[in-house]
């Protein structure tokens, strides 16, 4: 299986204690599996940041592999600006990557959403 990124709406307090207990087990040396994990503050934040167009952005760089911002745009025959505002958002939320030739990709091959109704 390749890089899996969980997505979810979790309260900051809540993330930082989860941290801080991995922390914990690491000092004292115990085995735990990790996960890539992508919260947001509130359900309203994460669908700000996850519109259905930067879905369908993530989507199509995703199957064609890295390109510029310029071919993705025309790619999905948007315009270069709103690409490149999205593209800008994505990586700095940690859902594409820039790399050293400037072309962008998306490293994970699996994104997951998890949206729990209970607290």
């Amino acid at each position: 299986m390749g890089k899996k990124l969980y997505v979810g709406v979790n309260d900051p307090e809540k993330t930082a204690e989860g941290f801080s207990e991995a922390w914990k087990r690491a000092e004292r040396g115990e085995s735990f599996s990790t996960e890539n994990l992508l919260h947001f503050e509130t359900l309203d934040v994460l669908l700000k940041s996850l519109t259905p167009a930067r879905w369908r952005l993530l989507k199509s760089l995703r199957r064609r592999g890295p390109m510029s911002i310029r071919s993705l745009a025309k790619t999905l025959e948007r315009d270069y600006k709103n690409t490149h505002t999205d593209v800008k958002q994505l990586i700095q939320i940690g859902l594409i990557e820039k790399g050293a030739d400037g072309r962008i990709q998306v490293p994970w091959d699996i994104v997951e959403a998890r949206l729990h109704l209970v607290a």
